[in-house]
């Protein structure tokens, strides 16, 4: 899938990617990985106008970094697509596909103008996700099923891309450490290394802008708490493998942080730096978020103006998971804490996406004079697939939303300001439709 130069022996070539991380009106993120040494640079246009190339700063490829890059592209137009091409020791590197980003428009500005008044529609867009992305690597693989290795069908990437999403999530278990791996930085880091280079991945990762969280499986060892011992050297990689721009706050450290994309913004949560073990009893103020970022979560809330306001953790939010799971109801006090707080402060347009359970489920909390809160689920990507644990409480499920197969999830925002619509859809590997179902803005406000 990615193609060198021919004639140059031991020149670098691309490993992985690119990637557009984060974006904004001004400004773009695009990450890369060679396979060596080498000197990077990349060479952008506006789509349309390649006559007026310009070309960023280079960038020295080193093994003490895995030969990733990072660069940040500034001074660029709102709204504006770009054309671009990397460059190695001065060679084009061939991808199989063209290369392009784009910069987010002004909507807010544009939201308040006579225009809109008047009801016409922003950009509609789609965000497609899912978690739980199991790359097979022998010796170091759990044990093999009778229906065969615990991770594959990695063809579901390409039917990702095929859906042309504008973004990808990805809500944790995006990698899966091994035991061999969480005992050093170094180990961390080769297993980013061996996954992100999958063939099968590259045209996704050249696909819209990329944004991830993490969950236990790529943070450290199972049901990794804020113990580990080296949470920050996986801090550290996470965010030399994502491009998600800043995460945490002074003082703060994690993976947190808000993200907007036309009139929706997306509160991604770290609900591992600093989360307490889920089976401890008795332990005052326990909590899966910390305090820090529980109060920044709230502040962030209440400064959005988006049409919807969509939470992405790690695990499930709203149901009650059984004791052997990992979830919010194993932190009831946060969680009611939370939830009431929501509701005090008449907090619309809000609903949640998690990962973790292998398996894709739409849960819905009624709530009393208050519209009810919906936990879209979606997992696995490539891992094994489990259902439900037997006697698991599954009255909150929406009938006809439990899958028990891989799978991705797709959300489409559509219509006028006065009128915007989430679409929520479940698809199978080969991009086929599960269900859908619609959220209209007007469903998340609370009653006057």
């Amino acid at each position: 899938m990615l193609m060198a130069a021919a004639g140059i022996a031991g020149a670098a070539n691309l490993a992985a990617g690119p990637m557009a991380g984060h974006r904004d009106a001004r400004s773009t993120l695009i990450w890369l990985q060679a396979d060596g040494t080498a000197t990077a640079r990349l060479e952008y246009w506006e789509d349309g106008d390649d006559r007026r190339r310009r070309a960023t700063e280079p960038v020295r490829l080193a093994a003490a970094t895995d030969f990733v890059a990072q660069f940040a592209i500034g001074d660029l137009a709102p709204g504006t697509t770009y054309r671009y091409r990397v460059l190695l020791d001065g060679r084009e590197a061939r991808v199989a596909q063209p290369l392009s980003f784009r910069t987010e428009a002004l909507w807010m500005w544009q939201k308040h103008s006579s225009s809109a008044a008047q009801g016409h529609a922003p950009r509609d867009f789609r965000v497609a996700f899912g978690s739980c992305a199991y790359v097979n690597d022998p010796p170091f693989d759990r044990a093999s099923r009778p229906s065969g290795p615990y991770g594959g069908g990695y063809a579901i990437f390409d039917s990702i891309a095929r859906s042309k999403p504008d973004m990808m999530l990805w809500l944790g278990d995006n990698i899966y450490l091994r035991d061999a791996d969480v005992g050093s930085p170094a180990g961390i880091a080769q297993r980013y290394r061996h996954d992100r280079a999958l063939p099968e991945l590259q045209a996704l990762l050249r696909t819209g802008n990329h944004y991830a969280i993490w969950d236990d499986h790529d943070f450290g060892p199972n049901d990794a708490n804020a113990s580990y011992t080296y949470k920050a050297d996986s801090l550290e990689v996470f965010r030399r493998y994502w491009p998600n721009g800043a995460g945490g706050m002074p003082g703060v450290p994690g993976i947190f942080r808000v993200v907007s994309h036309y009139d929706v913004d997306f509160f991604l949560l770290d609900g591992r730096f600093n989360r307490d073990a889920d089976a401890a009893q008795g332990l005052a103020g326990k909590s899966m978020l910390g305090a820090a970022q529980l109060r920044w979560l709230k502040n962030a809330l209440l400064a959005s103006t988006a049409s919807f306001r969509i939470i992405v953790a790690g695990n499930q939010m709203l149901k009650p998971v059984p004791p052997r799971v990992e979830g919010w109801s194993n932190f009831p006090d946060e969680r009611r804490e939370f939830l009431d707080w929501l509701a005090d402060n008449r907090v619309p347009g809000v609903l949640f996406l998690s990962g973790d359970r292998h398996h894709t489920v739409l849960s819905r909390l009624s709530r009393e004079n208050a519209y009810p809160l919906h936990d879209f689920t979606c997992s696995p990507l490539t891992a094994g697939v489990h259902g439900p644990l037997r006697g698991e409480d599954m009255g909150a499920a929406e009938q006809g939303t439990l899958v028990a197969k891989r799978n991705f999830c797709i959300l489409d925002v559509s219509g006028a300001w006065a009128d915007r619509t989430l679409t929520l859809r479940s698809l199978d590997a080969e991009g086929g439709e599960l269900w859908r179902r619609d959220l209209s803005v007007r469903e998340l406000r609370y009653p006057q």
